[in-house]
């Protein structure tokens, strides 16, 4: 076998897979204790040796699959993620790029990359892209229709939160979530008592039909992605070693014929 094969199984072997897996798990713990002064303090000499190990290991790694793969790494858009993220790290984190070193974290999401259930979840994600969008225009349409309203109905009460359409869209988004909508609605009632009528009609719409039709869209693409996988084959059974039992069968039918032989010969005697 040559040696580019040889290293194709290695890095596509599910033992070398587990050891990046551990490393990145290893190296996000780190990077998520340098971010505490106390521990930076007492261990940071500890915790960048581990840092530039991690990088030297997934390095060594990236070499190694496209040495192996050659430009059909390219191909996948994972390793094209990992690439970046792993081009990222190299990069100098000193002066005007000093937020490179923030997006070390990013190294973090190569579990995706790395994970198959992950993959299935980010791949059902993209496909529910293009219903999301539409629902997104729909979700942006009801806010603006409901702005007009709701800024025609409430701009006379001095609510600043009702002071022009902005504000009142803004509101309404916020109201969208769930958030504080009771208290906007109970400072409105004082001056206009049917305020209420507005308000849970908007959330029958806004929130509990339009953010459940996002909700469906993931779960529907998440359906769909999970049926596109091939069924995994079960093992064939190994056929029962019926040798034994033809064996016996065969001793019996001898047995029959002597018999049977017997018998002639003496009915041909006598």
């Amino acid at each position: 076998m040559a040696l580019r094969d040889r290293v194709a199984d290695l890095v596509d072997g599910k033992r070398f897979q587990r050891v990046i897996i551990g490393v990145i798990v290893v190296n996000a713990i780190a990077l998520g204790c340098e971010t505490s002064p106390r521990l930076v303090a007492a261990h940071g000499d500890l915790l960048t040796a581990v840092d530039h190990v991690a990088l030297g290991i997934f390095v060594a790694e990236l070499v190694a699959r496209l040495y192996a793969h050659r430009l059909r790494f390219f191909r996948d858009p994972w390793n094209c993620f990992d690439f970046l993220v792993v081009g990222i790290s190299l990069m100098p984190a000193g002066g005007t790029l000093s937020v490179v070193r923030s997006l070390r974290i990013l190294r973090a999401l190569r579990l995706v990359a790395m994970v198959p259930s992950m993959r299935r979840v980010v791949a059902a994600l993209v496909k529910s892209i293009p219903g999301l969008v539409s629902l997104s225009g729909l979700l942006m349409l009801l806010l603006y229709v409901g702005g007009v309203v709701a800024s025609n109905l409430f701009q006379r009460s001095g609510d600043p939160r009702f002071a022009d359409l902005g504000a009142t869209v803004l509101t309404l988004f916020q109201i969208t979530t769930g958030d504080g909508w009771s208290d906007v609605m109970r400072d409105l009632m004082p001056a206009q008592p049917l305020a209420w009528i507005f308000f849970v009609c908007y959330l029958l719409v806004g929130t509990f039909t339009m953010l459940n039709l996002f909700i469906a869209v993931v779960c529907s693409a998440m359906e769909s992605e999970i049926q596109a996988q091939p069924a995994a084959v079960p093992a064939p059974r190994p056929a029962p070693d019926n040798s034994l039992v033809v064996l016996e069968e065969l001793r019996a039918l001898r047995e029959e014929v002597r018999a049977l032989r017997s018998e002639r010969l003496e009915s041909a005697d006598s």
